[in-house]
């Protein structure tokens, strides 16, 4: 996804070179606030979009609409086998959206699950949690969190009675405290890491922003990604066309290594597609073909093609190819 990110943002800069513009667009400029990344994931039109893809996540997303950062981070959070079993999820959603009050177990814990509609959904919390209520360290918090992740009974039972005991010197009623825990125990066992669900939220938000302000040289890059897997390939080539971008065939002159973007004289963009992308032309043939060009200007017809590129690496299999795509049409 880095890459395909990479490969976006440098056709970005080619499309600004040619109107004249300073080539400076860079991914990380773009903030974390735009309305129509998070109007285009809330929709559900996630294709090609970092780990919102799938149709489970694409429907939460709809449910839940994310408008910001945070809520994205919770959705990679809550899309899990626990929380879904749960029924945690919907609760979540209703609580979002104020259909459900939002409470907490004890006053106390405002402060850490205020981020969360008043939900453990992270590891952070239990261990947060930890501290506010038990006055565990850090190292205490960071130990009960990977001992709820293995759930060994003994261990447990021994955590357990230590957190209402040193809960209670902390004001906690012992029976609140044993809620608290038993509450904690169940979410730790499939709790996401926060710090990891951000960073994944974040790359879900730079695609999405890709996809709604650069949806051609989001698309040129995403095909490019999955050149190899026909079945993606054929996928994200009808999502651009959904999204009336045109995915052209090959042609000798236009068509780069890649799948590159092409502006039409009344300034519409459309992606020419790769020839490394079609099957039976390797790497080297295509390099040669576009080293040709690029040196001494396009092909005058099918004849010149043949004359220049003889002594070449184009071989009839590879002529046959390209008849076939259209190449030369």
């Amino acid at each position: 996804t880095l890459t395909h990110i990479q490969t976006a943002v440098n056709l970005v800069n080619e499309k600004r070179k040619r109107a004249g513009l300073p080539a400076d667009f860079r991914i990380e400029d773009v903030g974390v606030a735009d309305e129509k990344a998070y109007a285009l994931i809330a929709k559900g039109d996630n294709n090609g979009v970092f780990q919102v893809e799938s149709s489970g996540m694409a429907e939460l997303c709809k449910k839940l609409a994310p408008a910001n950062l945070e809520e994205l981070t919770w959705i990679n959070a809550l899309y899990r086998p626990g929380p879904l079993e749960s029924g945690m999820v919907d609760d979540f959603v209703d609580r979002k959206h104020g259909r459900v009050e939002i409470k907490y177990p004890v006053p106390q814990l405002e402060e850490v699950l205020k981020e969360s509609q008043g939900v453990i959904i992270y590891q952070e919390q239990v261990m947060r949690a930890a501290r506010v209520l038990a006055g565990y360290s850090l190292g205490e918090a960071d130990l009960l969190r990977r001992a709820m992740g293995k759930k060994k009974p003994e261990e447990m039972a021994k955590m357990k009675t230590g957190f209402v005991e040193r809960s209670a010197k902390n004001g906690i009623d012992p029976q609140k405290a044993t809620e608290i825990f038993d509450l904690i125990e169940k979410f730790a066992g499939y709790g996401f890491n926060k710090s990891h669900a951000t960073a994944y939220a974040y790359i879900s938000f730079q695609t999405a922003f890709l996809k709604a302000h650069y949806p051609a040289q989001f698309y040129a890059a995403l095909l490019t990604t999955e050149m190899s897997d026909t079945d993606r390939l054929a996928k994200y080539i009808s999502d651009a066309k959904d999204h009336d971008i045109a995915v052209l065939g090959p042609d000798i002159n236009e068509s780069e290594r890649l799948f590159n973007v092409v502006t039409a004289a009344d300034g519409s963009e459309s992606i020419r597609f790769g020839m490394e992308a079609i099957k039976g032309c390797g790497e080297a043939v295509v390099n040669s073909i576009v080293e040709e060009r690029n040196s001494k200007g396009p092909f005058a017809s099918f004849p010149d093609f043949c004359k220049r590129m003889a002594s070449k690496k184009v071989n009839k299999k590879t002529m046959e190819v390209l008849i076939r795509t259209g190449a030369f049409d």
